[in-house]
């Protein structure tokens, strides 16, 4: 078997594309983060794909931005530009939730967020708002190359949206860059129709999953000639002055995202229209085998060594895509959707095959998963709902769990003959592991490395609520679950909880009584994160507006630094109260004195 190290990335230099003998690119795709050829990585799975169907495609990663020159390096591009933020939102990576800067970027050449050691106004490798940015620079290289953006940034920007960094609301990314499209979600449906439609010389419109930017003119020159059928949602105009309908502007987006609604969402902004086209059916295990099986080195590009994100999921395989737990604070079911696929378990073999076979493989898979791992070979007995909200507030009678898949995938890629140990990295749901010992008890025997993390965010009711999240009662059936399942093994499994402090409608009391709780469960806290109001997320919409997510009634919100500051010290007095604890975000001292560099993103 051939191994993978013998792959060639896709081209990062001009001097790589002379050597393929390219005078001319059909795309070229930019993205904030370091090229690392990884299917965890959207540009090069974006790309890859791409690549598959024919097209010459290359891949400008981190540029300088004080000019547009890196934007010529490799010529005017046939068909179009495609540019991403990368894996992280561009504010999220170059800010902590309080907006202070980030010293450390997992994706970039050994974790350093700097193209030198000075912090000068061009300096940093990731821009803020990366994908505005970048979309300026190439038109201003290139006026007539159209430009596609994509990639979690453009995703949840895609329409009026709250940036914590600015402390404001903004338009939508597609009018404030100028861009030509976007494409939100996971993508690859569309910029396969994108590019057919540019090399064909076609027009834009109406491509499922893409966003649209219309001036007022075509936009009513549209609606006198055609009769769609569509939602209005508040404009950004109107927003800007009655911020509750930002909370209702973002329910309905959340409503159609889950319900793969045949409809087009629309929203004015400040001097032209946004139109959302229906998303596409999701993908499935035969594409999805297809997409993860292509021909992926798994390695950083030479030109960016020592990714610490490429290090830590070189040896990892994505099972499954999507997540119906639909939580507050969290946008993967907007962006990735939420209607589970799941690998077939021979294309994860064949995977698992060719990364025990790289050269630095050393025995260890370090993820089996996604989103959420365990929802791996889920499936509906009534074929689909509108809601696709399976999880909550108990998990729905007609979600099948195939307990019987998941554990023969881990018994066979545990029994391939170079592999010592699987892991299971990925978050896993407690109340599905509750319905699942058997699984359970496995993923204790040989998946788990001594600790056991587990993201129960929160422990009171109220909370929980806002949070979409399932009951306390939920943790304690698994922590008895599980505890008892050790005792049956012999093993010393211990539960590290992760959670949330600061999230939309918890108060100081809220977070002292959950503190007291982790206490009485034997659970100690190693870390927890103030709530970040992210793009594209309920919760934001609740920060922003003070309201409960379903009755729209007051709420309380921790907003300033000093309020945020409270809860965090009742975690460290009552959880740590011999040592100094602080979050993995936002603390000064620890930027100073931890030697991992490890940050929660």
């Amino acid at each position: 078997m051939k191994t993978t190290d013998i792959f060639s990335p896709l081209p990062a230099t001009k001097k790589e594309c002379n050597a393929r003998g390219w005078k001319e690119l059909d795309i070229i795709l930019i993205t904030g983060d370091a090229y690392v050829d990884h299917p965890s990585f959207g540009v090069a799975l974006i790309g890859r794909l791409l690549e598959s169907k024919g097209y010459r495609v290359a891949i400008l990663a981190q540029p300088r931005y004080d000019t547009n020159d890196a934007f010529k390096i490799f010529g005017r591009p046939r068909l179009f530009f495609g540019i991403t933020g990368g894996n992280l939102d561009s504010i999220v990576a170059n800010y902590t939730g309080s907006g202070k800067v980030r010293e450390k970027d997992s994706y970039s050449p050994d974790g350093n967020p700097w193209f030198g050691n000075k912090r000068e106004k061009t300096s940093r490798r990731r821009p803020d708002r990366a994908s505005m940015l970048y979309t300026n620079l190439a038109r201003s290289a290139y006026k007539d190359v159209p430009i596609i953006l994509g990639g979690v940034e453009a995703s949840l920007r895609r329409f009026t949206h709250y940036d914590y960094k600015q402390k404001k609301l903004r338009g939508s990314l597609l009018s404030d860059a100028k861009a030509d499209l976007i494409v939100y979600g996971m993508g690859e449906k569309a910029i396969i129709q994108i590019a057919e439609r540019l090399d064909k010389g076609h027009d834009l419109t109406n491509i499922a999953g893409t966003c649209e930017r219309l001036s007022e003119k075509l936009f009513q020159e549209r609606e006198d000639r055609e009769e769609p059928e569509n939602i209005l949602l508040p404009s950004w105009q109107e927003i800007s002055q009655d911020k509750a309908l930002f909370l209702r502007a973002e329910k309905e987006v959340d409503s159609q995202a889950r319900s793969y609604a045949d409809k087009q969402l629309i929203q004015k902004q400040q001097s032209s229209w946004i139109i959302q086209h229906p998303q596409p059916p999701k993908i499935t295990t035969k594409e999805m085998d297809s997409l993860y099986e292509l021909p992926f080195t798994r390695c950083e590009h030479p030109a960016f060594p020592n990714v610490p994100a490429a290090r830590m999921i070189q040896h990892s395989l994505t099972t499954v895509r999507g997540c119906s737990g639909n939580c507050s604070f969290c946008a993967i079911t907007r962006h990735q959707g939420p209607a589970i696929t799941s690998r077939s378990r021979e294309s994860l073999l064949r995977e698992a095959k060719q990364v025990s076979s790289m050269k630095n493989f050393k025995g260890t898979i370090s993820d089996l998963g996604g989103p959420t791992a365990n929802l791996y070979g889920v499936t509906c007995r009534i074929g689909s709902c509108k809601k696709h909200d399976c999880l909550y507030p108990k998990v729905c009678k007609n979600l099948q769990i195939d307990e019987k898949a998941f554990l023969s995938l881990l018994r066979n890629i545990s029994a391939l003959p170079a592999v010592k140990n699987v892991f299971i990295s990925s978050g896993l749901r407690l109340e599905l592991l509750s319905k699942t010992p058997a699984l359970f008890k496995e993923i204790i025997r040989s998946h788990t490395p001594g600790v056991m993390k587990i993201a129960p965010e929160h422990t009171e009711p109220e909370v929980l609520e806002l949070m979409h999240k399932e009951s306390h009662a939920q943790l304690r059936k698994f922590l008895d679950l599980g505890r008892k399942l050790s005792r049956e093994l012999k093993k010393d499994i211990h539960f590290s909880p992760y959670i949330i402090s600061s999230h939309p409608g918890c108060r100081e009391s809220h977070t002292a009584n959950m503190a007291k709780t982790l206490q009485k469960l034997g659970l100690e806290l190693r870390q927890f994160q103030d709530f970040t109001p992210t793009p594209g997320t309920l919760a934001t919409a609740m920060y922003v507006t003070g309201l409960h997510r379903d009755t729209e009634k007051p709420i309380f919100v921790a907003r300033g630094q000093s309020e945020r500051m409270k809860q965090r010290r009742i975690l460290e007095r009552l959880l740590h109260p011999q040592k100094t604890s602080l979050p993995i975000e936002d603390s000064r001292k620890q930027k100073r004195t931890n030697a991992s560099g490890r940050y929660k993103k």
